[in-house]
């Protein structure tokens, strides 16, 4: 066959350096934040240490971070810093940071030796930055599609080989989406010639709750297996770690430094830039005059620190900015919340805040990512203020948080002896004019960790 040339069409990860840094900080949490730019800092020498800056956010002590603050209103371009005129109440908000590998670099350690391509690599780690410290992916495809530029071209659907990809790497059991599949994980890692494996298998595969609520007879007849094989299964998954991703770190407290302090200010809800989480930073100007002055002349590597120093300072600015806006629309939005707790959140999406902000529905996804929230009612992740919408009889509209929040209050106030059942449960809400179904309430029971009625009778009858 002779030779020919043909053209095709292929499609990458391809962003401009720029892009990809505003991209990369804006996704950083405070304390991922205040590390990379410790690292710019030793790297570049047309950065350097602002003194008069709060100390950043690896630095303050625990125990500041229970006090209030208020924010000082200043401009910052290529300086960031709290300034000295602003007045504090009492100390920054802040925190520390322990030095144990995390679960993320053990994760990525074996990316890096893994033999795959570009685009699936990147998509690995999109899906192992998403994962929680438990290691549970709790994300879902469209979020994380959301977050890659629409001119790439990246579907949901394409996550999910990627998962399996994670869910191949050690420690067994990482980015299970459920408990159940956590623990399957963990056992189909183990050899096929494990006593009672497919056992435990089976009795996993969708048959937990009885294994939670100690239905012996029930699980044996679901599993298809004598009594001895059935408790010899049983002892297998509790050697089983539901959590495989809690053993990385230290077991230390961490602290989560706050991105945005919200205060009721002349009775009005507003949210301001924690101090402890701007970066100690900014461009040295003497450095930065002599190398414009010699133009052309100058040493390439030199120009290149310095334009990459100014890119840096530019996308600070950004971040802090786009972080600003998004909380100021929450809180906006949620003023219910900051007054009267969970039972009054609003329903809100991403696409909402992105159209009123006129921001890519993919940024404000960036933004809500591991920023928290210093509220009067305790600290929150932005995410915990996005809430779908349920209908109510009057044609109004609830939030689930709000729901949760109201079944919550139900089962803490039914008589132990006479627990309250889903069912039972949907009717109750419905007669606060929240039409809820009980297959929606059985899955919110179980999002906040609450048994089920025959456990919680049980247990009442044990007590």
């Amino acid at each position: 066959m002779a030779p020919a040339i043909a053209l095709r069409l292929r499609q990458h990860l391809t962003l401009t350096p720029q892009v990809q840094q505003a991209l990369k900080l804006l996704q950083m949490s405070a304390l991922e934040f205040a590390q990379e730019m410790e690292e710019a800092l030793s790297s570049n020498p047309f950065l350097e240490e602002n003194p008069d800056a709060p100390a950043d956010a690896t630095t303050q002590q625990a125990s500041s971070a229970a006090e209030e603050i208020v924010v000082p209103q200043e401009s910052y371009s290529e300086s960031y810093s709290s300034g000295s005129g602003g007045e504090r109440d009492q100390d920054d908000w802040g925190g520390v940071s322990d030095s144990e590998p995390t679960l993320q670099q053990h994760l990525r350690e074996q990316l890096m030796i893994s033999g795959m391509g570009e685009r699936d690599r990147a998509l690995a780690h999109m899906i192992i930055d998403s994962l929680d410290d438990d290691g549970y992916f709790k994300a879902s495809f469209d979020e994380l599609a959301a977050l890659v530029p629409p001119e790439l071209d990246v579907q949901a659907e394409d996550f999910g080989a990627a998962l399996k990809l994670v869910q191949s790497l050690d420690p067994a059991g990482v980015g299970a989406r459920t408990l159940e599949e956590c623990l399957c994980l963990q056992l189909e890692a183990l050899p096929e010639d494990t006593p009672c494996r497919d056992v435990a298998l089976a009795m996993c595969r969708g048959h937990l709750s009885l294994l939670a609520s100690r239905e012996w007879a029930r699980l044996q007849h679901a599993a298809g297996c004598d009594e001895d094989t059935l408790h010899e299964a049983r002892a297998l998954i509790r050697t089983l770690d539901p959590r495989p991703g809690h053993r990385f770190g230290t077991s230390e407290a961490r602290y989560v430094v706050p991105d945005i302090i919200v205060k009721k200010v002349r009775d009005k809800w507003t949210a301001a830039i924690n101090p402890a989480s701007l970066p100690r930073v900014r461009l040295n100007r003497s450095y930065a005059d002599v190398a414009s002055q010699r133009g052309n002349g100058a040493n390439p590597s030199l120009s290149r620190h310095l334009q990459e120093a100014r890119w840096l300072l530019r996308s600070i600015e950004q971040r802090f900015n786009t972080i600003q806006r998004v909380a100021d629309a929450i809180v906006a939005r949620q003023r219910g919340f900051f007054e009267y707790g969970a039972v009054a959140m609003k329903p809100l999406t991403l696409k909402l805040i992105a159209g009123e902000l006129g921001l890519h529905e993919s940024t404000v996804c960036r933004v809500t990512n591991s920023k928290y929230m210093a509220t009067p009612r305790g600290l929150f992740e932005f995410k915990h203020f996005f809430s779908r919408r349920l209908a109510t009889e009057n044609g109004g509209a609830a939030s689930a948080t709000a729901v949760r929040a109201v079944m919550k209050e139900l089962i803490n106030a039914e008589d132990p002896k006479a627990p309250l059942s889903d069912a039972e449960l949907a009717r109750l809400l419905a007669q606060q004019g929240l039409r809820v179904a009980r297959r929606t309430i059985t899955k919110y029971r179980a999002l906040m960790r609450m048994p089920s009625v025959d456990v919680r009778r049980a247990d009442a009858r044990s007590h």
